[in-house]
Order: structure tokens, then sequence, then C-alpha cells
């Protein structure tokens, strides 16, 4: 509105002008030398127009033609720069979905036509990179880190072919090189940091950490946590070397984070050590029941020096009891329970424990049961039965760390140098199959954990049945040196009439002038099963052709693991009788064969 106004008063101004200078009377003459013009004002102002406009067209015409040759240039140098930037944006976009050709043919343009655009370099680094040619990516990146405008950026694509050339000097001093110029890269500080915790420099590391917070990096609770691990993990290494500094660390890092496992075992170790039980037990539970692990049970249990079996199973259970049935570590609470229950001997208690968890077993579960087994029967079998199931078990949680797992916390994760990576959790051991989750047991494992468990009989010598050899006309194979008393034969035989799937080559027994009965001996485990281990021969009764040699091989079932070494190793030659018998039982070869008819 105020424009309109505007050009309707200098419409008015110029109206009124004109209409002055018509109206004025007289003539005006302009005299140069022999020169003279005379006219009315209005026409010599008309000529004046006329004449200004007249200057103005030439003046234009003559810049115009001037500066043509410029703007020819500038206007090709644009046109060029289009078609670069078109070229750039394009092969970016190939280099985005793939495709290696596209990208190249549009990096040659760009390197053509925009020679000098910062992102025609990143294309054409970019597309040597998807090619696999990492000396031409190397040689555009360091031209990038020459120039002013893309030198962090080249130095980050350095940093990424030393890495893939597992130049891993070479990685750290480009990044030490990059945080120089820029203390708030990401990238720098996060390989600076894993490096630095990776050698050992908890100083550095810290100081690093103190540097991210400053530019910004990270929060204030990411903070506190990674700097509680690098104090647990400089704490741990200076645990036996300089036990100050470690329990100072180590009594920060769980002020700072709490729930941190190995610095609330640690802190609890130095609390007991200095007879501060209660608030050993205090840091102790406040891990448990964030993150129930059996590094602090067994710290928990062992937070009073000089307690009995039984009073460490009574703590355990204590601290299982502060999680539900229904939390996702209840698990380790009843495992912790069960591993104290076997160092006390309550062997009873520690099944009742397990119960719920044998039909499908993890490794600790059937590694457990193979303890108990073993420990409170001597049952070597069953032992090794749930040994061969541990082998199939499902996997329990563990130190996991980008797919790496360990036997113990660290600090960063050795794949990516990433601080606070291990996770106590299940480690990924397979793919997914279209089988059946259940793990079938082998024959050999129900046969053994199918049996009752051993009962261990013992008879002194004299009271062995003998009863005199039935002559025959035909020799015929000796008895038994090591046949099982008669509780034990009949079991036996029961498994064998049941089953008979397994097959045992006998020895035969090494007697005096005549032949006797077998005598009883501590006997182990022989009892009824669906699979029984053991089955006799057809061919015992017939004849013998040749000489028996004195030891006759046992021969294994392909799924019996061997025979149990820790077993008793007297049980044979406690019931022969005298030293000169035990001489005769042992002979072998011819001495062994005329020993057994007398001679």
């Amino acid at each position: 509105m105020l424009r309109i106004v505007l050009f309707l008063v200098l419409i008015a101004l110029a109206a009124a002008g004109a209409a002055w200078v018509a109206d004025q009377p007289g003539d005006l003459v302009l005299t140069a030398g022999a020169f003279r013009a005379t006219t009315t004002l209005p026409r010599f102002v008309f000529l004046l127009g006329l004449f200004a406009a007249a200057v103005v067209l030439v003046w234009s015409l003559l810049t115009m033609a001037w500066r043509a040759p410029g703007r020819l240039r500038r206007r090709r140098h644009e046109k060029r720069h289009a078609r670069g930037r078109h070229a750039i944006t394009h092969g970016l976009l190939a280099i985005g979905h793939g495709d290696t050709a596209l990208a190249r043919r549009h990096a040659d343009t760009a390197r053509r036509l925009a020679a000098n655009d910062p992102l025609a370099l990143l294309l054409h680094a970019q597309s040597a990179q998807l090619e696999g040619n990492r000396d031409e990516a190397q040689r555009v990146f360091r031209a990038m880190a020459e120039r002013e405008d893309t030198r962090l950026l080249g130095l980050r694509g350095l940093f990424i072919e030393a890495q893939r050339a597992d130049d891993a000097v070479g990685a750290v001093m480009i990044a030490e090189g990059a945080i120089k110029l820029s203390p708030s890269s990401t990238w720098a500080s996060h390989a600076v940091l894993g490096f630095r915790c990776a050698r050992g420099d908890w100083s550095g590391a810290l100081a690093i950490l103190d540097s991210n917070l400053s530019a910004g990096l990270i929060d204030k609770q990411a903070y506190r946590r990674q700097r509680g691990v690098l104090l647990a993990a400089r704490a741990l290494e200076l645990e036996t070397m300089d036990r100050d500094v470690a329990r100072e660390s180590v009594m920060q890092a769980v002020k700072l984070a709490p729930t941190l496992v190995p610095a609330a075992v640690l802190a609890a170790k130095f609390e007991s050590e200095a007879h501060q039980v209660r608030r050993a037990m205090k840091l102790v539970e406040t891990a448990w029941l964030a993150n129930p692990h059996p590094d602090l049970a067994d710290a928990y249990a062992h937070v009073k020096l000089g307690d009995s079996a039984r009073q460490r199973l009574q703590r355990v259970e204590t601290l299982a009891a502060k999680i539900s049935a229904d939390k996702a570590g209840y698990i380790e609470g009843q495992l912790a329970i069960a591993r104290a229950a076997i160092d006390a001997s309550e062997f009873a208690r520690a099944r009742a424990v397990l119960a719920p968890y044998v039909n499908d077993p993890t490794q600790r579960v059937a590694l457990l049961m193979a303890e108990i087994e073993r420990t409170e029967h001597g049952d070597g079998g069953r032992a090794r039965a749930w040994t061969l199931r541990a082998v199939r078990a499902r996997h329990d949680p563990a130190w996991t760390a980008d797919g790496y797992v360990s036997d113990r916390w660290r600090p960063v994760s050795p794949v990516t140098g990433r601080l606070d990576a291990f996770q106590w959790q299940t480690p990924v051991a397979s793919l997914p199959s279209d089988k059946g989750a259940m793990i079938e047991s082998s024959a050999f494992e129900e046969a053994m954990l199918a049996a009752p468990p051993p009962k261990r009989v013992t008879a002194a010598p004299s009271e062995s049945p003998v009863e005199p050899a039935v002559m025959a006309p035909d020799p015929v194979p000796a008895p038994q040196d090591n046949s099982p008393p008669l509780e034990a034969q009949e079991i036996l035989k029961e498994a064998v009439e049941e089953t008979a799937k397994e097959t045992v080559k006998e020895e035969p027994v090494v007697t005096p002038a005549e032949p006797l009965k077998p005598a009883p001996e501590i006997a182990e485990s022989s009892s009824a099963a669906a699979t029984p281990v053991f089955r006799t021969r057809a061919d015992l009764g017939k004849p013998a052709q040749a000489p028996i040699p004195a030891v006759i091989p046992i021969v294994r079932a392909p799924d019996d693991p061997g025979i149990d070494d820790e077993g008793p190793s007297d049980e044979f030659t406690e019931q022969i009788g005298t030293p000169r018998d035990h001489a005769k039982a042992q002979a072998g070869g011819w001495r062994g064969f005329w020993s057994r008819w007398g001679g």
C-alpha cells in the first residue's frame, strides 16, 4: 500500500514539473563560438532526456561487452560444478546401495568436474573402499588429512583403514592425533580409551574419561559407571602388588558402581579381612539383588573367616532367600546352596535343591550332580554319566561381550575395545535349529542313572562258601575270581534277563589244588536297569579249545567312557588268602595255567 502511495506521489510531482516547464515563456539560446542554437525550454528538457538515455544505453552496451568473457567463464564453471555435485550425490547413493561400478563411474566424473570439492574426495575414497582398493583409499585419505577443511575426516578414514589392516599401534597414533585437534571427537576418544585400558594404563584411561565428561560426550551417570569400572580394574591388577592402593581404588569403585560384581567381591574381601563383616555383607547383598553371581555367593559364604561348612551353608541360604522364585536370578541362589551343601556333606539338601533342574540340566547342574554321586557314594559310573550329560547340556551364564566368552570379568571388550562391555548372560552357542531342544541321553547314561545307589557289602574271607568243584570228563573253564557276592549276583542276573545289551569277558579264578566256589568280596553296584552295562557271553559253557590266558580284557561298550580308576584296587587280593596264593593269582602264561591244575 505504501509503495502505491509513493508511486502516485512521484507521478504527481512529475506531472507538476512537466506542467511548470510547459508554462515557462521565452526562448533558450545556446552559444558556443560560431555555433548558436535557440529553442524553447520544454524542447530543451526533452532533448536533454533523450541524450541522457542514449548515454546510459551506450554505457550499458560497453559494460556488457567488457564483462561478457568473465560471465561466460563463471557460467561454465557453475554448470561444471553443478554437474560435479550431481555426480557426487548419485555416487554417494550408489555407495549406499552397494553398486560398485556406478559408484566408481560417478567418482571419476566428480573428480574430473569438481576436483577440489571435499565431497568429491570422500566419494573417491569410499568408492575405493567399496572396491577393496585399500592403497587408493589410504592415498585419498592422506590427501584429505593434509587439507584444513577435511583433516579430521581424513584421519577418521586412515584410522578405519589401520583397523582393517590390524595395525593397532598405527590406529591409536592416528586417534591420539585426532584428539589433539578436536577433543570432542567421539571415535577418537573411544579408541584411545580402549587402547589405554588394554595396555593397563588406568591413569591415562581415567584422564580420557574426565575429558569426555568435560566435552559432553557422556552424561554423569555413564561417567560414574565407567569410572567405577576403571577403578575396579586397577584394584584387581594391584591386589597382589599394592594392597593399599587396591583397597582405596575398589572402595571408590563400589561407591560409584555398587552393582558391579567384581568390585563388590573384592571390596567384601578387604572388609572381611579388616573384620568389618556387616559392611562386607551389605556390599555383597546390594550387588546380589541387582545381578546374582556365583562369585558373590562365594564371597558371602566366606565373609567370616574360620566358619565351618555348615555355617557357610546357612549364610548362603540366607543370601539366596533374598531373591524370590519368580526372578531370573533365582537359580543362582539354588546352585550356591547346592555348592555349599556339598562342601558341608549335606548331600540330601543338595539333591533336594537340584531336583527341579535335573530333567533339563545346565552344565553346572550336571557337574554338581556328578560331584554328589562321586563324593556321597563313590559311584564312578553315575559320576561319569552326569559328566557326559554336562558335555551336551545347556550353557550356563558367563561373562560375554560382543560374542566373546571369558572365564573372568574384563573392563573392555577384546573385540571392539568398548568399556564395560562384559555382561553376565547366557552366551550364544549356536544358531537356532529345526530339531527339538531336548537332548537325548545315551544308553549308558540311562543305565547308570536309572540304577539305585550302590551298596558296599563286606564279608570276611573265612565266611565265604566253599564247595568242591564238580569233575567233568572235558576240561571246563574255572569260575571267575572277580565274581560278585550272592546278593550282587542276583541283581546282575535280573538285569541280564531284562535287557541283555552289553558284553563282558570274565577272568578265570586261580585256585589251590581244588577248585573253589567264588568267594564274596566288596562289590560295586550291579543293579537292574533298563539297559545294563554288561551281559553274559553265550560261549562260557563250551569246552576250552586252547589254554585260557590269565587275564581276559573287558571289551567296552561304545558309549562306556572307561573303568573308574578311583575304586578300590585290593578287593580281590584281600580274599585270596596267603601271600603265596597272591603270587599265584597274579601269575600269567603257562605258570598261571599250571597253577590252576595244582602245579
